[in-house]
Protein backbone atom coordinates (compact mmCIF):
# COMPACT_ATOMS: atom_id res chain seq x y z
CA UNK A 1 0.00 0.00 0.00
CA UNK A 2 2.91 1.93 0.78
CA UNK A 3 3.69 1.98 -3.01
CA UNK A 4 0.25 4.13 -4.25
CA UNK A 5 0.23 7.68 -4.88
CA UNK A 6 -3.50 9.10 -4.26
CA UNK A 7 -4.44 11.94 -6.23
CA UNK A 8 -7.05 14.34 -7.46
CA UNK A 9 -6.72 17.51 -9.69
CA UNK A 10 -8.94 20.75 -9.58
CA UNK A 11 -8.92 22.22 -13.07
CA UNK A 12 -10.41 25.50 -14.21
CA UNK A 13 -10.84 27.24 -17.67
CA UNK A 14 -7.89 28.28 -19.47
CA UNK A 15 -8.96 32.03 -19.57
CA UNK A 16 -11.26 33.83 -16.81
CA UNK A 17 -13.50 34.29 -19.92
CA UNK A 18 -14.39 33.37 -23.60
CA UNK A 19 -12.93 37.09 -25.02
CA UNK A 20 -9.92 36.35 -23.38
CA UNK A 21 -9.62 32.84 -25.18
CA UNK A 22 -7.49 33.39 -28.88
CA UNK A 23 -9.20 34.01 -31.52
CA UNK A 24 -8.58 30.05 -32.76
CA UNK A 25 -9.33 27.94 -29.75
CA UNK A 26 -12.80 30.63 -29.65
CA UNK A 27 -14.04 29.12 -33.03
CA UNK A 28 -13.08 25.38 -31.60
CA UNK A 29 -15.15 25.95 -28.33
CA UNK A 30 -18.30 27.13 -30.51
CA UNK A 31 -18.26 24.17 -32.09
CA UNK A 32 -17.78 22.49 -29.02
CA UNK A 33 -20.83 24.03 -27.05
CA UNK A 34 -22.80 23.21 -30.66
CA UNK A 35 -23.07 19.85 -29.21
CA UNK A 36 -24.28 21.01 -25.65
CA UNK A 37 -27.81 21.17 -26.69
CA UNK A 38 -27.53 23.64 -24.07
CA UNK A 39 -29.73 27.21 -24.24
CA UNK A 40 -26.93 29.39 -22.80
CA UNK A 41 -24.81 30.98 -24.76
CA UNK A 42 -21.48 29.49 -26.05
CA UNK A 43 -19.87 32.26 -23.69
CA UNK A 44 -21.83 31.47 -20.87
CA UNK A 45 -20.93 27.18 -21.16
CA UNK A 46 -17.39 28.47 -21.54
CA UNK A 47 -17.34 29.49 -18.14
CA UNK A 48 -19.46 27.00 -16.59
CA UNK A 49 -17.65 23.73 -18.53
CA UNK A 50 -14.67 24.22 -20.55
CA UNK A 51 -12.63 23.90 -17.00
CA UNK A 52 -13.53 19.25 -18.02
CA UNK A 53 -11.54 20.04 -21.40
CA UNK A 54 -7.66 19.62 -21.56
CA UNK A 55 -8.55 21.70 -24.31
CA UNK A 56 -9.87 24.40 -22.87
CA UNK A 57 -9.19 24.50 -19.41
CA UNK A 58 -5.41 24.18 -17.25
CA UNK A 59 -4.84 22.34 -13.39
CA UNK A 60 -4.85 24.43 -10.96
CA UNK A 61 -4.01 22.18 -8.36
CA UNK A 62 -3.09 18.76 -7.38
CA UNK A 63 -3.74 16.98 -4.26
CA UNK A 64 -1.42 14.46 -3.60
CA UNK A 65 -0.70 11.87 -0.69
CA UNK A 66 0.17 8.31 0.54
CA UNK A 67 0.24 5.66 3.05
CA UNK A 68 3.37 5.22 5.09
CA UNK A 69 4.93 3.41 8.24
CA UNK A 70 3.59 -0.04 6.79
CA UNK A 71 -0.13 1.73 5.72
CA UNK A 72 -1.24 3.00 9.71
CA UNK A 73 -0.49 6.46 8.83
CA UNK A 74 -1.76 9.12 5.58
CA UNK A 75 0.23 12.18 4.43
CA UNK A 76 -1.80 14.64 2.16
CA UNK A 77 -0.76 17.90 0.81
CA UNK A 78 -1.69 20.00 -2.45
CA UNK A 79 0.92 21.27 -5.32
CA UNK A 80 -0.31 24.71 -6.42
CA UNK A 81 1.62 27.15 -9.07
CA UNK A 82 0.15 30.15 -10.68
CA UNK A 83 1.72 28.81 -14.25
CA UNK A 84 0.58 25.51 -15.30
CA UNK A 85 4.10 24.37 -16.13
CA UNK A 86 5.53 24.71 -12.65
CA UNK A 87 2.78 23.18 -10.87
CA UNK A 88 2.92 20.32 -14.01
CA UNK A 89 6.85 19.76 -13.20
CA UNK A 90 6.90 19.94 -9.56
CA UNK A 91 4.17 16.90 -9.63
CA UNK A 92 6.86 15.47 -12.46
CA UNK A 93 9.57 15.94 -10.07
CA UNK A 94 7.22 14.20 -7.16
CA UNK A 95 5.98 11.36 -8.69
CA UNK A 96 9.66 10.66 -9.80
CA UNK A 97 11.60 10.98 -7.17
CA UNK A 98 9.20 9.08 -5.18
CA UNK A 99 10.79 6.18 -3.29
CA UNK A 100 8.64 3.52 -5.00
CA UNK A 101 10.38 4.41 -8.01
CA UNK A 102 8.97 2.11 -10.83
CA UNK A 103 6.18 0.16 -8.84
CA UNK A 104 4.94 3.13 -8.38
CA UNK A 105 0.75 3.09 -8.36
CA UNK A 106 -1.13 5.86 -9.04
CA UNK A 107 -4.77 6.01 -7.90
CA UNK A 108 -7.79 8.05 -8.38
CA UNK A 109 -11.73 8.54 -8.61
CA UNK A 110 -12.50 8.42 -12.07
CA UNK A 111 -9.06 8.72 -12.71
CA UNK A 112 -8.64 6.62 -15.65
CA UNK A 113 -11.28 8.83 -17.53
CA UNK A 114 -10.61 11.83 -16.19
CA UNK A 115 -7.31 12.76 -13.69
CA UNK A 116 -4.64 10.61 -15.64
CA UNK A 117 -5.19 11.74 -19.35
CA UNK A 118 -5.91 15.22 -18.07
CA UNK A 119 -2.59 15.72 -16.24
CA UNK A 120 -0.95 13.90 -19.62
CA UNK A 121 -2.30 16.21 -22.10
CA UNK A 122 -1.76 19.37 -20.19
CA UNK A 123 1.60 18.26 -19.45
CA UNK A 124 2.17 17.85 -23.83
CA UNK A 125 0.52 21.10 -24.39
CA UNK A 126 3.40 23.09 -21.90
CA UNK A 127 5.90 21.05 -23.32
CA UNK A 128 6.80 18.41 -20.91
CA UNK A 129 7.96 15.36 -21.16
CA UNK A 130 5.76 12.25 -19.84
CA UNK A 131 6.90 10.57 -16.64
CA UNK A 132 7.11 6.65 -16.79
CA UNK A 133 4.21 6.58 -14.78
CA UNK A 134 1.86 8.57 -17.01
CA UNK A 135 3.56 6.83 -20.07
CA UNK A 136 1.24 4.99 -21.19
CA UNK A 137 1.73 4.30 -24.70
CA UNK A 138 2.25 0.62 -25.92
CA UNK A 139 1.69 -0.81 -22.71
CA UNK A 140 -0.62 -3.46 -22.30
CA UNK A 141 -3.41 -3.52 -19.86
CA UNK A 142 -1.63 -5.21 -17.17
CA UNK A 143 1.47 -3.31 -17.37
CA UNK A 144 -0.19 0.13 -16.67
CA UNK A 145 0.00 0.78 -13.17
CA UNK A 146 -3.05 2.70 -12.43
CA UNK A 147 -5.84 2.26 -9.65
CA UNK A 148 -9.41 3.56 -10.36
CA UNK A 149 -11.81 3.81 -7.26
CA UNK A 150 -14.85 4.13 -9.52
CA UNK A 151 -13.52 1.35 -11.74
CA UNK A 152 -13.32 -0.65 -8.48
CA UNK A 153 -16.99 0.36 -7.19
CA UNK A 154 -18.12 -0.91 -10.50
CA UNK A 155 -17.28 -4.63 -10.45
CA UNK A 156 -17.40 -4.57 -14.08
CA UNK A 157 -21.38 -2.52 -14.63
CA UNK A 158 -20.27 0.47 -16.86
CA UNK A 159 -23.94 1.70 -16.81
CA UNK A 160 -23.05 4.06 -14.18
CA UNK A 161 -21.37 6.57 -12.75
CA UNK A 162 -20.54 7.03 -9.07
CA UNK A 163 -19.06 9.95 -7.27
CA UNK A 164 -16.60 10.04 -5.07
CA UNK A 165 -19.31 12.36 -2.42
CA UNK A 166 -21.81 9.50 -2.87
CA UNK A 167 -19.72 6.41 -2.12
CA UNK A 168 -17.58 8.77 0.89
CA UNK A 169 -21.70 8.47 2.11
CA UNK A 170 -22.34 5.09 1.89
CA UNK A 171 -19.48 3.95 3.54
CA UNK A 172 -19.57 6.73 6.21
CA UNK A 173 -16.07 8.54 5.41
CA UNK A 174 -15.99 12.24 6.63
CA UNK A 175 -15.44 14.04 3.72
CA UNK A 176 -14.81 17.61 2.00
CA UNK A 177 -18.20 18.10 -0.39
CA UNK A 178 -19.85 20.70 2.52
CA UNK A 179 -17.85 23.55 1.74
CA UNK A 180 -17.43 23.58 -1.89
CA UNK A 181 -18.62 21.59 -5.01
CA UNK A 182 -16.20 20.70 -7.62
CA UNK A 183 -18.59 22.77 -10.00
CA UNK A 184 -17.71 25.90 -8.19
CA UNK A 185 -13.77 25.76 -8.30
CA UNK A 186 -13.63 27.65 -11.93
CA UNK A 187 -16.00 30.46 -9.78
CA UNK A 188 -14.02 30.24 -6.70
CA UNK A 189 -10.83 30.98 -8.55
CA UNK A 190 -11.88 34.06 -11.00
CA UNK A 191 -14.17 35.72 -9.42
CA UNK A 192 -13.24 34.93 -5.62
CA UNK A 193 -9.66 34.66 -5.84
CA UNK A 194 -10.08 31.84 -3.36
CA UNK A 195 -7.56 29.80 -3.64
CA UNK A 196 -6.49 28.33 -0.34
CA UNK A 197 -9.86 27.35 0.10
CA UNK A 198 -9.68 25.28 -3.24
CA UNK A 199 -6.39 23.51 -2.13
CA UNK A 200 -7.68 22.39 1.06
CA UNK A 201 -10.98 21.18 -0.62
CA UNK A 202 -8.35 18.90 -3.21
CA UNK A 203 -6.40 17.87 -0.45
CA UNK A 204 -9.11 16.81 1.60
CA UNK A 205 -10.90 14.76 -1.62
CA UNK A 206 -7.80 12.83 -1.22
CA UNK A 207 -8.41 12.63 2.25
CA UNK A 208 -11.56 10.91 0.85
CA UNK A 209 -9.84 8.81 -2.01
CA UNK A 210 -7.55 7.08 0.38
CA UNK A 211 -10.05 6.19 2.90
CA UNK A 212 -12.22 4.84 0.27
CA UNK A 213 -9.43 2.92 -1.14
CA UNK A 214 -9.12 1.00 2.34
CA UNK A 215 -12.66 0.62 2.29
CA UNK A 216 -12.70 -1.47 -1.15
CA UNK A 217 -9.69 -3.53 -0.41
CA UNK A 218 -11.71 -4.38 3.01
CA UNK A 219 -9.53 -2.49 5.37
CA UNK A 220 -10.90 -0.26 8.21
CA UNK A 221 -10.82 3.99 8.03
CA UNK A 222 -7.10 5.38 8.88
CA UNK A 223 -8.02 7.02 12.29
CA UNK A 224 -7.97 11.18 12.30
CA UNK A 225 -5.28 11.22 14.74
CA UNK A 226 -3.02 9.24 11.84
CA UNK A 227 -3.86 11.54 8.95
CA UNK A 228 -0.99 14.11 8.54
CA UNK A 229 -2.02 17.51 6.23
CA UNK A 230 0.59 19.51 4.82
Amino acid sequence: MNTILFIDIETVSLTRDFEALPERLKAHWEKKASFFKREEPYEELYFERAAIYAEFGRVLCIGVGGFYENGTRLKVSSLYAEDEKELLISFKELVEKHPAGKNLILCAHNGKEFDFPYLCRRMLINGIPLPGVLNISGKKPWEIQHLDTLEMWKFGDFKHYTSLDLLASVFDIPGSKGTMDGSEVNSEYYLHAHVDKIREYCREDVVVLAQLYRKLSGKSLIAEENIMRA
